[in-house]
């Protein structure tokens, strides 16, 4: 019995659509051979009605235009009348409620599908709702985020400051004590050899030659502090022959008063960079070395730069000892105003800073800038020991 059901509704509906796809001059013997075939099924006009209903507010009202809801529902109900016929002729009380009975499927019908439309613009005025409430509360915690990430900014930039600050005062205070008891005590002590170089002169001419040597060299050691000095001021080297030569320099000098083993790779092409970029790297490695010497105990650093895709990648690892990161860029003393400065110093040239740590395994100091307009480099390394 459901299969017939089943197999007369899909007919039922498929004739329908077929009827209102003709329009008003369509044939209306299909809708009475389904009348029929109703019938024989054991189908009442109730049950007639019920299927009739379901077909258009499922099959057919939900694709049709709001504007031509009404035209299709009497159109439909045209169809209905004649598939009811033959009952109709069975059950002659069928007749009196027709006219009441298509009336009702005209009404239920459009009610029906008024609702569900309703429904739908309710259903997705909750869902706007709902997003808009959702991006409201994202919007809120990511500007309170902001907001806390600005004063957390702002404390570090201070603190950073009155650290420059009192860089600045120890740095002046190293050059003033050196300036005084070394350059000075030297100047002081060719003076005096000066004077007396003037009276032996006079007197006895043997030992002259002796005391000229010994006035050379304490000219030559002042020379050479200065040159020190001015070295770490700032290296002439970087600007009159590049970075390359300034890092060798370097990294020797500091090899040899450290005892620390260097390991530096350069690929040429980096001395097309512009001046600002390659004294930030210079700086950087500079500073992290001075790092190293000073907590990590290190036995021996690996000092790399190579072009990556659409960077300058500078990397520094040391085998010593390791720290906690985020711990000593967080914390209130002076030891982290290295790593500080570096960081600074890349993102005033649109780089930026990486620094891993972990036992047994060392720091890695990772600095990348963008090499910038008119740059054209190709890998090509320059090793250098």
């Amino acid at each position: 019995m459901k299969r017939k059901l089943f197999d007369l509704s899909r007919r039922y509906q498929a004739a329908l659509r077929e009827h209102l796809k003709q329009g008003r001059h369509a044939n209306l013997e299909s809708a009475r051979g389904l009348g029929s075939q109703a019938m024989s099924a054991g189908l009442q006009t109730l049950d007639l009605a019920k299927l009739h209903e379901q077909t258009l507010v499922t099959d057919v009202l939900p694709a049709c235009p709001p504007g031509k809801r009404d035209a299709v529902i009497k159109q439909a109900g045209v169809f209905f009348a004649v598939a009811i016929t033959p009952i109709e002729e069975t059950h002659r009380t069928a007749r009196e409620a027709t006219a009441h009975l298509k009336k009702f499927i005209e009404t239920l019908s459009r009610r029906t599908v008024e609702l569900a439309a309703s429904n739908l613009e309710l259903s997705l005025e909750i869902t706007q709702r709902k997003a808009a409430e959702e991006a409201l509360r994202k919007s809120e915690h990511h500007y309170s985020q902001l907001l806390e990430k600005s004063d957390q900014l702002q404390q570090q930039l201070r603190h950073l400051s009155r650290q420059i600050l009192l860089a600045q005062e120890d740095e002046r205070k190293k050059i003033s004590r050196e300036l005084h008891d070394v350059i000075a005590q030297t100047l002081t002590g060719i003076n005096i050899r000066l004077a007396a170089l003037k009276k032996e002169a006079a007197t006895n001419i043997k030992g002259l030659d002796g005391n000229i040597d010994r006035t050379q060299r304490l000219v030559e050691k002042s020379v050479n502090i200065v040159h020190e000095f001015a070295r770490e001021l700032r290296p002439a080297v970087l600007d009159d022959l590049g970075l390359i030569p300034a890092l060798h320099s370097f990294v020797k000098l500091f090899s040899k008063r450290t005892r620390i083993r260097v390991h530096l790779k350069v690929f040429a092409e980096v001395e097309q960079l512009d001046t600002a970029r390659r004294t930030v790297l210079f700086r950087v490695a500079q500073e992290a070395l001075t790092n190293v010497s000073r907590h990590a105990h290190a036995s021996r650093v690996e000092v790399s730069i190579q072009k990556l895709a659409d960077r300058i990648c500078m990397r520094i690892k040391d085998n010593g000892k390791s720290f906690q990161v985020e711990r000593t860029m967080r914390s209130p003393g002076r030891k982290h105003l290295g790593l500080l400065g570096m960081r600074e110093r890349l993102e005033m040239v649109g780089g930026h800073l990486d620094v891993e740590s972990a036992p047994g395994k060392g720091t890695t100091i990772v600095a990348q800038i963008r090499p910038g307009n008119g740059y054209a480099g190709k890998e090509s390394p320059m090793k250098v020991h």
